[in-house]
């Protein structure tokens, strides 16, 4: 099986490529800046607004699949326009494509969210991802979306690296207490993409953990992971702030955890709160 990667130097994109080279699939993946360290990879330079390139890239891999993980944050032309131009290629080949996209479609006005839900976005980002999901939804309908959270793990997420800058006195600003999410480990993300991608199935899927923290909490849990239990981290309410986007938004991923093998863990055990260590997602066949 030859699978390629969009996004793949990224934090999700890097495990990724790192489980399907151990699965023994025949992997290619894309970077914007600097290509990824892994061996056994076959890396393209690619920026997702140039249509022709994408179009170039996936004919010259010809991959019997396509995993999208690339994100642009609020630019537009990356994050929306990119994810079109990704699809129309993805179909033209006729791969198996799998969007990643985000909770960030969600406004939290009801606060649960599963997979029936409609996007309410309520910033930039939000709007860019929500139109990608649309877009390919229409433009490739065997096509999945999977949609997840704060993604944690091996201390090199954005979120764990501004808990330690924020313990270290080098970073200021706080860490909100009404911002909730369901975070979720890169390990078990990655696992779960790889079984939606070999299962064929098309629509949405939600893959995050099943713990409801806010930004706070899990800054907390990954303060002891780090030995730095003692230190106070500053707090605060995105309420309060002139920051927008939703407060409380929990992906209900329990129709998606019925439908797959691959055990999506609580941040509360991956980070150690029940004695468990941060690492080992359960085990999928890809």
């Amino acid at each position: 099986m030859t699978v390629l990667i969009i996004g793949g130097s990224g934090f999700l994109g890097t495990e990724l490529v790192r489980q399907a080279t151990v699965a023994g699939h025949e992997t290619a993946a894309t970077f914007a800046s600097r290509p990824g360290r892994a061996s056994g990879v076959v890396w393209h330079q690619l920026d997702v607004r140039d249509p022709a390139r994408v179009a170039r890239v996936i004919a010259d891999v010809a991959p019997s699949a396509v995993v999208n993980a690339s994100s642009g944050n609020s630019d537009w032309a990356v994050t929306a326009d990119g994810a079109v131009r990704v699809a129309l290629a993805a179909v033209e080949q006729g791969c198996r494509l799998v969007h990643v996209s985000s909770d960030a479609v969600f406004s939290g006005a009801r606060i649960r969210y599963d997979e029936t839900c409609l996007p309410d976005p309520v910033t930039p980002y939000g709007a860019a991802k929500a139109a990608a999901e649309t877009a390919v939804r229409l433009l490739a309908p065997d096509a999945a979306v999977a949609r997840t959270s704060l993604i944690i793990g091996h201390g090199r997420s954005g979120h764990e690296r501004m808990v330690r800058a924020l313990a270290a006195g080098t970073r200021n600003g706080v860490l909100f207490t009404d911002d909730i999410r369901c975070p979720v480990h890169v390990e078990d993300l990655a696992a779960a993409l790889w079984e939606v991608v070999l299962s064929d199935v098309a629509g949405v899927f939600h893959l995050a953990g099943p713990d409801a923290l806010s930004r706070h909490d899990l800054g907390v849990l990954i303060a002891r992971r780090e030995g730095l239990g003692g230190v106070r981290l500053p707090a605060g309410r995105r309420a309060d702030s002139c920051l927008p986007g939703a407060l409380d938004v929990r992906l209900d991923s329990r129709a998606t955890r019925q439908r797959l093998r691959t055990r999506l863990r609580g941040a509360r055990e991956f980070l150690g709160g029940d004695g468990c260590a941060d690492s080992g997602a359960a085990a999928a066949n890809h």
